[in-house]
């Protein structure tokens, strides 16, 4: 069942691209009626778990801190000294990346072998740039441990040759091998500026800031030429505005510096296409710019063709950056962000770009100062992000999310975060509406430590205020979620709550616990959402912090699989561990949701059901009657209800008259036990039991208070329900 036809084709598209993914393999998808999940890349990846090898294949494993969790499929190949893996070539290529890692300190080296042949040329690995600490992250560990080595084979290679890297000497952890066909280099246009004219040196042993700075005034208006080389820059470029940057492809022409560009303001109309930035960044340092672009591009910019790696970011935006397109690029081991609009950006578009093993969120929108603006990150792949979120949009106005495939996140990370967490001030909260629309997710969602339970794949968090902007999430894929696939929370610990969230359109396959994570107050409205494989059960839906709140689901209809409700939320799901049978002896009123018709004070509803009987909810004084009920999470016989006051002897005894009434759909009530009234006095523990009739079932109890002998309210401090008589 799927809202339309269109929806279904995509989906179709997106569970192809997993079953890609599945094979250990990685791919652009043939174009469709509709755009398919992911960036159209010109390389494939294979997985080194999927290839032959003599090593020793390690993972799967998702915890944090360890090598496997943060390889591509959460598996890798372990190699030793002469130990290889081969892999069968899925392309014509003549290009190869590895994605590596060595142990901290050391350096190593892969020997090629194409059908048996040795080459000459070697990939290098380092650990320069890998195992990064950022203690002043809470819940950080020491991360980032794989890093990127390319390399040109000299000769092509057909599909199904053989091609296998071997370890010379330090033990070599391989993950996963891109096969590309570079093409020959591009000439010079017509009428540009060669770097190289104004005095640049291509073979990397001079300084050629100057020459970079020359060119670029020499070229305004124009071109400024990159022929192939390695070049290096000692400092930033700046004033750079009305001018196109040309290299002669990414993997030929090649900048080594660690802040190319770095402004606060430009006129704009600034291209930068075709060559390689490739930094010496080998920690992370928030007050350094050391990023490819930091600052402001200025308005109708662009950057595409660009290989950027070994940098904090790749683009950290901030000043006027209107209608920048960003296309077409690779963002490989940065330290921090891939890419973030950092307030004020207007129009922008960030499509078709590859990111690989990002330190923090490896896309991100944050509405600092002002707000993002009609921006949209479209037809993306991300993968291993090892700190944060595939995507993040914190903050902003009419913003979209569109048809990217995102795998593979680690610690503190969704895979898509629509998030209200400010970081500083001032931030501008969601607003307008935020389009999250034909994403695939492949095992994304992560143990948050500071938390000290999980975040889903895709996470709707009301962090340091409301969420009040409609969020409409459709078309969506989930598979593979460690634990669930979709997470409305307040994670800030303040209980705001998330409303005017849709999500129609899901297909969720494989969750480690639940397919909804509901932990904030709120509601979303859910339709044509199927879920298989579901590991512990359908629904968790129990407030955090406890009591602030309940959560509606709304069924929108065609929704399948995910019906069943976690029983017990003072327990955590576990993956794969099914939905325990209740304990008969268990309260199922505690911490569970709880609404009033009215509250005193700061005695409100949730004050019943916290396990302390000296707290307690007393409704709007003087308005009799008033009702007070408690969403149990599932239908259940319910048998008893023990009624408390606090056990105090300053609280005089006293008899409430009491209507129990119990729904199983929250909205059709019926009676369970007639008005009567019940004694409380201290005397005996101020308690009362109510027993409940042989065929109840309930999964919404309540209680309404028509009269109080000891006070003008009904008050509770504690409503226990139990299935033993």
């Amino acid at each position: 069942m799927h809202s339309s036809t269109s929806g279904y084709v995509r989906r179709m598209l997106a569970i192809a691209a997993v079953v890609a993914l599945a094979a250990g393999m990685l791919t652009a998808m043939a174009p469709a009626a509709h755009a398919a999940s992911g960036a159209a890349l010109p390389f494939t990846s294979v997985e080194a778990e999927s290839a032959t090898t003599t090593g020793t294949k390690i993972g799967p494993d998702y915890t944090q801190g360890t090598l496997a969790s943060e390889a591509s499929g959460r598996q890798a190949v372990r190699l030793s000294a002469g130990q290889r893996v081969e892999f069968t070539a899925p392309r014509a290529s003549n290009a190869l990346n590895i994605a590596y890692s060595v142990p901290d300190g050391q350096s190593g080296s892969l020997n090629v072998y194409v059908n048996g042949t040795k080459l000459a040329k070697t990939i290098l690995g380092t650990a320069k740039y890998s195992y990064i600490d950022t203690g002043w992250i809470p819940g950080a560990k020491t991360h980032h441990f794989f890093d990127n080595a390319r390399l040109l084979l000299g000769r092509n290679v057909q599909p199904g040759d053989k091609v296998a890297v071997e370890a010379t000497g330090t033990q070599v952890t391989v993950d996963v091998a891109d096969f590309e066909q570079v093409a020959a280099p591009a000439s010079q246009p017509a009428g540009s500026v060669s770097v190289v004219s104004k005095g640049a040196d291509p073979s990397g042993n001079g300084d050629s800031t100057q020459a970079f700075r020359d060119a670029i005034a020499a070229a305004q208006g124009g071109t400024v030429w990159i022929p192939p080389g390695d070049y290096r820059i000692t400092s930033s470029l700046n004033g750079v505005q009305n001018v196109t940057l040309q290299g002669a492809g990414s993997w030929y022409s090649v900048v080594h510096t660690s802040r190319f560009i770095d402004q606060s303001g430009s006129s704009g109309n600034v291209h930068i296409k075709d060559f390689a930035v490739i930094g010496e960044v080998t920690e992370r340092v928030d007050s350094s710019p050391d990023n490819f672009v930091n600052g402001s591009l200025g308005p109708n910019s662009s950057v595409s063709g660009m290989w950027i790696q070994h940098m904090k970011c790749g683009m950290w935006l901030t000043g006027t950056n209107d209608n920048l397109v960003v296309e077409n690029n690779r963002f490989l081991d940065t330290t921090a962000d891939g890419i973030n609009l950092n307030g004020t950006a207007k129009g922008v578009v960030v499509r078709d770009n590859f990111l690989r093993n990002q330190g923090d969120d490896a896309l991100a929108m944050w509405s600092l100062y002002s707000p993002d603006t009609n921006s949209s990150f479209e037809n993306n792949t991300i993968s291993q992000p090892n700190l944060a979120n595939g995507i993040a949009i914190y903050g902003g106005t009419d913003l979209s999310v569109k048809n990217n495939l995102i795998s593979d996140t680690n610690a503190l990370g969704s895979g898509i975060a629509i998030s209200n967490q400010k970081f500083m001030d001032p931030f501008q909260p969601l607003s307008g509406t935020i389009t999250v629309d034909g994403n695939t997710l492949v095992r994304t969602g992560a143990m948050n430590p500071n938390w000290n339970h999980p975040m889903g794949a895709l996470r709707v968090d009301s962090y340091d205020s409301a969420i009040n902007a409609t969020v409409n999430i459709t078309d969506t894929t989930i598979t593979d979620s460690p634990y669930s696939a979709f997470e409305f929370v307040s994670g800030g610990g303040q209980g705001y709550p998330v409303r005017n969230v849709n999500v129609t359109g899901a297909t969720v396959r494989k969750t480690g616990t639940v397919a909804v994570q509901a932990e904030a107050q709120g509601a979303a409205t859910f339709k044509n959402v199927t879920a298989t494989q579901v590991g512990a059960a359908g629904v968790y839906n129990c407030p955090y912090p406890a009591n602030s709140g309940s959560f509606t689901l709304t069924d929108g209809g065609g929704n399948s699989g995910w019906s069943s409700t976690w029983s017990d939320c003072s327990t955590w799901p576990q993956p794969g561990q099914g939905n325990p049978e209740p304990d008969p002896n268990r309260n199922l009123a505690k911490g569970r949701p709880a609404t009033a018709t009215g509250s005193q004070d700061v005695y409100t509803p949730g004050k019943a059901v916290d396990g302390d009987a000296n707290s307690y909810w007393e409704s709007t004084n003087n308005a009799f009657p008033q009702s007070w009920t408690v969403d149990l999470g599932s239908s259940y016989a319910v048998r008893r209800l023990v009624l408390k006051l606090p056990p105090s002897s300053a609280w005089g005894a006293r008899t409430q008259t009491i209507t129990v009434l119990g729904s199983t759909d929250g909205s059709a009530y019926s009676t369970v036990v007639g008005s009567q009234g019940y004694r409380f006095d201290p005397a005996t523990g101020n308690t009362a039991t109510v027993a409940l009739p042989s065929t109840t079932n309930l999964r919404y109890l309540r209680l309404t208070v028509s009269a109080n002998t000891g006070w003008p309210a009904g008050q509770f401090s504690e409503v226990e329900a139990y299935l033993t008589s």
